[in-house]
């Protein structure tokens, strides 16, 4: 037999009625009950017929839940996140009851509803004493309508000139190179979260904030990521006289060292001399917390901290667009091998010298492991070209390191790709950036296009500077993995090779990453 689900239950069941004691018939239905114990002249079963413990209990009720974040409304105005069916979202639910405080709650749980249906319904089992000595205990049902509301944050978001604080990260330099690195890490570790808007300026990027401590987290992660200082400055918006309460808006400016990657380096004399006595004339390997600067000539490397360098800042002699591409004409390590690098004499000529003169220049480098003759490689041609830097023209002026300039640095390994080249196996996230007041030109969108190419091809060419990076397996990929599936690893990317047949580096299907924020289901129809 089946009971109503919002019939009550008299706890405990009916007992017997010893024969020595006293009866009396029930008032209302006429069966003999205990006198002794009897609750109101009523029998247990008339007792769950007329009295309804969940009176005055809601059986509807709203949920307000924002679309854009997806957080639901704790009334009066607190939004909190609570995934379906959790118990964050149950407490949500019994709380938004009135009456349920008047009676003991013994269990709540969830009942299974479309998720389009736009309903949530939770089944509550309550107690309550409703006579003296008798208990009454009862299930019912509770449908909530979920309906949507935005979040005040969320509509700050949408309205312009509702930032609390900004964070303006510029560097002055001709490429987007750092700029694409820094996003990626920005990306990896999430802490563009509480931005309202990122907008896209000259020399660098702008992130607002609906608070300032957002900011002030924002401006620390850059700090521990990147060589920056930062300034912070606040302007007065409104006052409130009576209370003096004062509302500012808050800026900070972060500007990023003018120093990249595979960037010439000619250091102070002094400064040189204090990070370890190395050559003034260095290449900058890598920018993490701090310059890493690398002496081709000896393999010696030196950290350039980052109040060192604000201390007595410096620019690059030369960057990435004024490299040259050279062939190596013949090539000999000299020395064993030091981390990643191996040191070697190597003879190269300019490429566009080929075939017109045969001037050749024998210079030492870091790449003796990859190079061999015939290749050609990317360097900075210091012979005969005309540097406007202080520092350098020191080194000339010097009798010690005037002798100890090359002819030729080289940087690294160029390799000839095809025009049309295959498609990558992988991609990288992107931010979603508002463009400035102004559209790019043309000629400023091919630039951004190709730095942005050229940070692909370091990202495929350094496993060191991919290995701090979250790069994830293309679209494509994806569709075809049953295709792939059974197939060996060198066999699912297909290599792709330079105009002379040279293999280029690939990045292996086991780094890649599968970005389950885009993952979406297909119908199959009929």
């Amino acid at each position: 037999m089946t009971m109503d689900i919002d019939a009550p239950v008299a706890l405990p069941s009916r007992p017997l009625i010893p024969q020595d004691s006293a009866t009396i018939l029930c008032c209302n239905c006429g069966a003999p009950i205990d006198g002794t114990s009897a609750a109101g002249a009523l029998c247990y079963d008339c007792v769950k017929l007329t009295v309804d413990i969940s009176e005055g209990i809601q059986r509807e009720a709203t949920l307000h839940i924002c679309r854009d974040c997806e957080r639901w409304l704790q009334p009066p105005a607190h939004w909190i996140t609570a995934v379906p069916e959790s118990r964050e979202l149950l407490a949500l639910c019994l709380r938004k009851l009135r009456g349920l405080s008047k009676v003991r709650i013994i269990d709540a749980s969830f009942i299974w509803t479309e998720p389009h249906s736009r309903r949530i319904k939770v089944k509550i089992t309550i107690q309550q004493e409703a006579f003296q000595g008798t208990i009454l205990q009862q299930t019912f049902e509770v449908e909530y309508v979920v309906a949507y509301h935005q979040c005040p944050d969320c509509a700050k978001s949408f309205t312009a000139n509702t930032w609390r604080a900004v964070v303006q990260v510029r560097q002055k330099v001709p490429h987007k190179r750092t700029f694409l690195y820094l996003e990626q890490l920005i990306l990896k570790h999430s802490a563009h979260k509480d931005t309202i808007n990122i907008k896209e300026v000259k020399d660098g990027l702008d992130f607002f904030f609906s608070a300032r401590n957002h900011a002030e987290k924002f401006v620390d992660f850059l700090t521990s990521v990147a060589p920056v200082r930062s300034k912070k400055s606040q302007e007065l918006i409104s006052m409130d006289i009576h209370t003096s309460t004062k509302s500012y808006k808050f800026s900070f400016s972060v500007e990023l060292v003018p120093i990249c990657k595979d960037d010439l380096v000619a250091l102070p004399i002094k400064l040189a001399k204090q990070i370890g006595n190395i050559s003034p004339l260095t290449i900058c390997h890598r920018v993490g917390t701090s310059i890493n600067l690398l002496d081709p000539n000896t393999l010696q490397t030196a950290d350039v901290s980052t109040p060192i360098y604000w201390r007595s800042p410096f620019t690059s002699l030369a960057d990435v667009q004024e490299l040259v591409e050279f062939v190596i004409m013949d090539i000999e390590p000299t020395r064993p091998q030091k981390g990643r690098f191996l040191l070697a004499e190597a003879t190269v000529a300019r490429a566009s010298d080929l075939g017109v003169n045969d001037t050749t220049y024998f210079t030492r480098t870091h790449l003796g492991n990859i190079l061999h003759p015939g290749d050609s490689v990317m360097g900075y041609h210091l012979t005969g070209t005309n540097f406007n830097n202080p520092n350098f023209e020191a080194l000339e002026e010097s009798n010690h390191y005037s002798s100890s300039i090359p002819d030729v640095m080289l940087v690294k390994k160029f390799y000839a790709r095809k025009k049309k080249s295959k498609a990558r196996n992988w991609r990288l996230r992107r931010m979603n950036k508002e463009e400035g007041e102004m559209l790019p030109r043309k000629q400023d969108q091919e630039r951004m296009e190709r730095d942005f190419e050229m940070f692909l091809r370091d990202v495929e060419e350094d496993t060191e500077l991919r290995s701090t990076l979250a790069v994830y397996k293309a679209q494509q990929e994806k569709r075809e993995k049953d295709r792939m599936e059974g197939l060996e690893t060198a066999s699912v990317v297909e290599t792709e090779e330079t105009e002379d047949g040279e293999e280029v580096p690939k990045i292996d299907m086991e780094e890649l990453l599968d970005d389950f924020n885009e993952l979406d289901v297909e119908d199959n129809e009929e």
